[in-house]
């Protein structure tokens, strides 16, 4: 991934003027490391079919990094977590203030789709790329789980309501990151649709494992703030620990079944990521 790394740090927002503070406030929290997990899953897929793809798949990667950027921006504000600590950073209302927070995160948003529309790709896919991110990222997707996890704090819901919770917020822009991926490279629509469902439910899991190193690290080891849980929907908060470990060692068992009905070129290119992230919540 470093030269998704470079491209990232290339490829800053640049906007000069004479605000003091804007144009770093743009670009402070994608430099501030993070799993790179969504470009990742996108990136290993172009690279695996079609790898003369790959350099004009950067900016789409950057797209999705940076509607995922913007949407921890905004979790963080003090209307939402009021966190201090984001990839073991000052947030960006603690770095600067509030105001200059959320306007970095709704540039970042906006600025996702701009690199869509200029990413050097056929018009008709990047119509679709643009599609499928406002679908999984904005109302209908990332948004809607927001909002549910917000007007829900200190509302204890059931668990099948937990899943449409974690789908929205978390998972539907992974599965959206393997399905842009598929996209671009033309996979059959059949192919595409089973990697959005797994990445549904790889997305619950990632979720799921969150929820437990909420409960079982530090704020070093986890580079956030843990142990703030405590008022939120959480898979920990409804099951207990045990059953929360159980959940995910059943989900990553299911997972790991279905990964090996994909054909050998997606086995290549996503079994790196999918061994690191099917076992780690076992530590």
């Amino acid at each position: 991934m470093q030269q998704f790394e470079t491209y990232l740090n290339e490829n800053l927002p640049k906007v000069p003027s004479f605000h003091p503070v804007y144009e770093d406030a743009l670009g402070v929290m994608l430099t501030a490391g993070g799993k790179r997990f969504r470009p990742m899953l996108l990136l290993s897929i172009v690279k695996a079919y079609e790898p003369m793809l790959y350099t004009s798949s950067l900016p789409v990667a950057l797209a999705v990094e940076m509607l995922h950027t913007y949407s921890l921006i905004h979790d963080d504000l003090p209307s939402m977590d009021n966190a201090d600590l984001r990839r073991g950073h000052p947030t960006l209302h603690k770095r600067y203030d509030e105001v200059t927070a959320i306007l970095a995160g709704d540039a970042l948003n906006t600025d996702a789709f701009l690199q869509l529309a200029q990413a050097p790709l056929r018009e008709d896919i990047k119509i679709k790329l643009i599609e499928l991110l406002a679908l999984n990222g904005g109302g209908r997707g990332m948004v809607l789980g927001q909002a549910i996890d917000c007007y829900f704090e200190n509302k204890p819901l059931n668990i099948e309501q937990i899943k449409v919770l974690h789908t929205n917020k978390t998972a539907k822009l992974i599965a959206c990151s393997l399905q842009m991926g598929a996209v671009i490279i033309g996979l059959e629509k059949q192919v595409q649709d089973a990697l959005y469902s797994f990445g549904i439910d790889l997305g619950l899991l990632f979720q799921i494992q969150d929820d437990i190193i909420d409960e079982t690290q530090s704020e070093e080891e986890a580079g956030k703030p843990t142990g703030n849980d405590g008022d939120k929907n959480s898979f920990v908060n409804l099951l207990g620990l045990e059953k929360t470990v159980a959940e995910a060692d059943s989900l990553a068992k299911d997972l790991q079944r279905r990964f090996e009905d994909f054909d050998e070129k997606l086995q290549i290119a996503l079994q790196p990521l999918i061994t690191k992230y099917l076992t780690r919540h076992k530590g």
